[in-house]
């Protein structure tokens, strides 16, 4: 069992130096090349002044170099904590003045954003920039304390590390009900419980060549590199901008020979309306995963059809159980196509619980809150305990009082089978392609709108290409040139493209309930009776 989720790394670099850890486009490394670079990192970051558990932030795209600045950090005993280049300075601002980190790695592809965020001169006196390129770019507002060409220079030799296995490796960042995201901590044996039993539970090998299909702010992505580093397998990323090309996707999984895929039910989706897999298609996939929402039956039993060499499994768990809590291959292509699928069972060290409002556990059939216990529990989020005992309290069927359980903020049942159904969300929270989403969050910057009197937010199910469609009503503050397109310009200034509501509809007043409050099922109802038009968008 490992201690550290570096070392993995390290035990085949040593075992196997020439294997082939990594690859994007045209750039590859073997895992010798990676450990030797990686170490190289971690004794700069250490001359920067690094110290144990501080934190370090990646501004830069899904590439070989962010792999590069996850592993190095870690072997600096340093937390990594991955920024989303698609947000905008704003909301990375508020990520950034929370986790304090000591220095941000980033890339060409993240220089406009450093340098309006270094604009601010708390950010420029005492966060250090690091490029991960060897071509320093030097900013208007910023210049890098070290570059590739810098740390390349250090000793490849094994650093010695002051970590353990319950230090924090990662803080992910997610939307928060209040307008501000919250951090969530998730330390080395988080990750190690639940990559080890993926590990032996898929039978993954040396031999497996590994989708890295998701950004590195999401969880999954998690999986797909500690996942290869544990086998000793390939990472293959996949770059962002095949996911606008269905077709791409497709030939990307065949001339990688890839072996295992694992991505949001989205991505499948989208491939699946594009019919861009043929019958017997990617003879060398063995195991397709998926998670973050729900995919549509009918999708499956499409994939199924064309595929019927591979194995196909629905893994479900929130950001603050790592990565996964429950999986579920499914035997057979479903003959009903309006049958769920089920969550499953919990996997090695981990329960579903479906409870009352007394924390009791439902009967078979009835809807209930679904909990989780068991290894992957995050220690809570960054430096809030409040919402940290929230979310996380005492198991009431333990006599263990340091024991925990999680509240998904998701409804499930047990079915007759013992296993587990979604049933969708308990609140105002949402999965729309893949991302976790709070509604409140985005009403918080609408409501900061001087151009807007009033607004209500809501999500509408969809056949499951995005998961959930983000709906506004709004009320305009005045007779002024208040549009769809003008509110959409000003969110995107400060939310990622995701958060953006894609359907609006301007109302002389919200409608509201007998109590008073704005009545959100009667919006609902309203955007799914609408018809769609093209000025929505």
């Amino acid at each position: 069992m490992k201690e550290l989720l570096q070392q993995w790394v390290t035990q085949h670099a040593e075992r196997r130096p020439d294997a082939t850890a990594l690859a994007m486009r045209k750039k590859q490394l073997t895992y010798g090349q990676l450990e030797e670079r990686t170490n190289q990192l971690a004794g700069m970051l250490k001359a920067a002044g690094c110290r144990k558990a501080d934190r370090v932030g990646l501004l830069m795209p899904k590439s070989v170099e962010a792999i590069i600045g996850i592993v190095g950090t870690l072997k600096a005993d340093c937390v990594y904590v991955p920024l989303d280049v698609s947000s905008p300075a704003p909301r990375l601002a508020q990520i950034i003045t929370s986790s304090e980190p000591r220095c941000i790695l980033a890339a060409r592809p993240a220089a406009v954003l450093v340098d309006q965020l270094w604009a601010d001169e708390k950010f420029r006196t005492t966060i250090a920039v690091g490029w991960m390129e060897s071509d320093r770019v030097v900013g208007k507002h910023f210049t890098p304390a070290f570059s590739q060409a810098d740390w390349e220079t250090y000793p490849a030799k094994p650093l010695d590390y002051q970590n353990d296995r319950e230090g924090p490796a990662y803080i992910l960042y997610t939307s928060g009900s209040t307008g501000t995201p919250k951090g969530v901590v998730i330390t080395h044996s988080n990750v190690i419980h639940f990559v080890e039993w993926a590990a032996q539970h898929f039978g993954m090998s040396a031999s497996d060549r590994i989708s890295g299909h998701s950004p590195l702010h999401f969880d999954l992505s998690v999986f797909d590199v500690f996942g290869t580093f544990a086998a000793g397998a390939q990472l293959h990323l996949v770059p962002p901008e095949l996911n606008l090309l269905p077709k791409h996707l497709a030939d990307f999984i065949r001339t990688a020979e890839l072996t295992q895929w694992f991505s949001v039910p989205s991505v499948l989706t989208y491939m699946a309306r594009f019919d861009v897999v043929r019958f017997n298609d990617f003879p060398i996939l063995k195991r397709l995963l998926w998670c973050g929402e729900v995919l549509p039956t009918p999708i499956l039993a499409h994939w199924m059809q064309r595929l019927p060499h591979v194995t196909f499994t629905n893994l479900y768990g929130p950001t603050e159980a790592t990565v996964a809590s429950s999986y579920y291959t499914v035997p057979r292509c479903p003959e009903d196509q309006t049958a769920a699928t089920p969550i499953g069972t919990g996997c090695d060290g981990e329960e579903l619980l479906v409870l009352d409002d007394r924390l009791q556990p439902v009967q078979s059939g009835e809807i209930g809150d679904l909990y989780i216990r068991g290894v992957g529990l995050s220690p809570g989020y960054w430096r809030d305990p409040a919402k940290t005992c929230a979310a996380f309290v005492p198991d009431p069927h333990s006599t263990d009082s340091s024991d925990r359980i999680y509240r998904t903020g998701d409804l499930a049942t047990v079915g007759d089978d013992g296993l587990v159904y979604f049933r969708g969300r308990a609140d105002s929270q949402i999965k729309s392609r893949g991302y976790r989403i709070e509604l409140g969050e985005i009403e918080t910057w609408l409501h900061a709108m001087a151009s807007v009197k009033e607004s209500a937010v809501v999500a509408i199910d969809t056949d499951g290409f995005e998961g959930a469609t983000i709906c506004c009503a709004y009320v305009p503050a005045s007779t002024t040139d208040v549009t769809p397109v003008t509110l959409r310009q000003a969110l995107s200034r400060v939310l990622p493209p995701y958060m953006v509501p894609s359907r609006w509809i301007a109302l002389a007043a919200l409608p509201r309930n007998a109590n008073g409050k704005i009545d959100r099922p009667q919006l609902r109802e309203h955007f799914r009776t609408l018809p769609f038009r093209l000025e929505e968008i």
